[in-house]
């Protein structure tokens, strides 16, 4: 079983490694291509919403056909795109190439978990999640970091030696190890839902992500949402009607469905919402390189894989509401700390408090939130399962990002705006872009420049204190809504599946 484990945790670790790690290099990939900054933000996002896009109706196929075939499939064409995106000669191939890397990552994060809750028995199940929920919360930050390391040392193609290495290792230890897990269907593929899902998922997560740079009344994003918007509610109708749905809908009246889906949603939201912040805040204000700021988060992954795999035990004392609870006010508890001591003198070590506490708390959370969302749905759909638990973590990410990143930006140019007085109007429009803009153009400002830098830096610090507070009470309304609606008790996911 540990062989098992350990060969979808090594896939799961590519996929996630590929979501954070080109963020390092977008000055360079500008450069080499020649390229607009939209246009690099599109080469990294391509990946992350075709990923998300595809979740739930390849996780559904993967049932159907065969979750071993799935995997060693998505693994091919995974760790193939990835060497493409390697030795990519334009921007057009690049976009093409973590295209297909998307496809590939979308064939493999569903069947990862599914092949765990089809095959692990009950009694090592919990620990197993435990664990796949740590590689899946702390590997973007341990693969952020890599990467930064090899953009350092070497160039940005090495970027995608990591996930290549993995998926080769992956699709041997799959071979050798894994058993194919399949469900013999009742019905027809969901073809039309399946497409409402798709469209629902692409709209809602590329207006999200747009809506802080563009502004949420521009076109294209208020135009996205309602499309997304209109493909939820069309989704949701047509699930209601058809006899063999892609995702049972009424299953959501189970407490732990519900449950673990909304803290899955909202804890991704606020510790997306914190990353946006703690980035900048190394860079910006502290004057760290990249490669040391994403050391500097290192506490906080491996605080929450330790926390992850120790969530199961204490499942079982306690119980996964209780459990699901203590993670969300550890949470809480590291927001206030975060919000409450950070500033420009305390350095690093004004964060790092609330950063271990909120890497604990994101472990806690996590785990019997993922196993509430596998045991709500049956043997033959635990594919569906898993996906819906990958597109709700997607889902949080972009909200966390879309709403909290506002008021960081807002906090900063508020603040600003009150702090500088007697410069040129000019100046002071471009200190109220944003810390990097302030501290560009604070040298041409003669003896103004160190305390702009020294402004700039204490209003993006104001603008952290009200989204942290915003989290903080964001996770509060979770914890009272989880002590009241959480699941009842420790669910266990229904047996049946044919491993062969």
């Amino acid at each position: 079983m540990k062989k098992i484990l350990i060969s979808v945790c090594i896939a799961l670790m590519a996929v996630i490694a590929s979501v954070s790690g080109l963020n390092v290099a977008q000055p360079m990939l500008a450069m080499e291509f020649n390229v607009s900054q939209n246009t690099v933000l599109w080469i990294i996002n391509i990946y992350t919403l075709t990923l998300a896009a595809l979740l739930l109706p390849l996780g559904a196929i993967g049932d159907r056909l065969g979750r071993k075939k799935m995997l060693l499939l998505g693994l091919v064409i995974f760790g193939a795109a990835s060497a493409m995106s390697g030795v990519a000669t334009s921007a057009a191939m690049m976009l093409i190439s973590r295209l297909l890397t998307g496809i590939g990552a979308a064939l493999i994060m569903p069947v990862t978990l599914a092949v765990i809750t089809s095959t692990f028995p009950k009694e090592e199940r919990s620990k197993a999640i435990g664990v796949w929920t740590g590689v899946a919360g702390g590997g973007g930050m341990l693969g952020m970091y890599l990467s930064a390391v090899l953009v350092d040392v070497a160039s940005w193609r090495w970027l995608f030696l990591l996930p290549v290495v993995l998926a080769v290792v992956s699709l041997i230890m799959t071979i050798r190890f894994v058993p194919n897990s399949v469900e013999k269907a009742k019905h027809r593929f969901d073809v039309i839902g399946s497409l409402l899902s798709i469209v629902a998922t692409v709209a809602l997560i590329y207006g999200l992500h747009e809506a802080p740079g563009l502004g949420w009344t521009t076109p294209v994003v208020i135009i996205s949402l309602i499309i997304g918007i209109a493909g939820i509610i069309g989704f949701i109708i047509w699930e209601l009607r058809y006899k063999g749905p892609l995702l049972d809908v009424r299953l959501f009246r189970k407490r732990s469905l519900s449950g673990g889906s909304i803290t899955l949603l909202t804890v991704f939201g606020v510790q997306a919402g914190i990353f946006i912040v703690l980035f900048p805040f190394f860079q910006g204000v502290l004057g760290w390189s990249g490669l040391r700021s994403t050391l500097g988060m290192m506490p906080m992954a491996l605080l929450m894989m330790v926390s992850s795999s120790l969530a199961p035990k204490l499942a079982l004392k306690i119980g996964s509401r209780y459990t699901m609870a203590f993670g969300i006010i550890l949470g809480a508890v590291g927001a206030l700390l975060m919000g409450q001591l950070v500033s420009v003198d305390g350095g690093y070590l004004s964060v790092l408090p609330g950063m271990i506490v909120m890497g604990l708390g994101m472990g806690f959370s996590m785990t019997p939130s993922t196993e509430a969302i596998t045991s709500s749905l049956s043997s033959d759909q635990q594919g569906v399962a898993s996906a819906l638990n990958d597109i709700t973590r997607e889902l949080g990410t972009a909200l966390g990002v879309a709403l909290l990143g506002p008021l960081v930006t807002a906090g900063y140019s508020t603040t600003v705006g009150h702090k500088l007085h007697g410069l040129p109007q000019e100046v002071i429009a471009a200190v109220k872009e944003g810390l990097a803009h302030a501290q560009a153009v604070a040298p041409s400002t003669g003896t103004h420049a160190e305390m702009i830098i020294r402004v700039a830096r204490e209003s993006f610090v104001s603008g952290w204190q009200q989204a942290m507070w915003m989290g903080a009470g964001i996770m509060v309304v979770l914890f009272i809504y989880i002590l009241i609606s959480g699941p009842q008790k420790n669910s266990e996911v229904n047996d049946g599946s044919t491993v062969i």
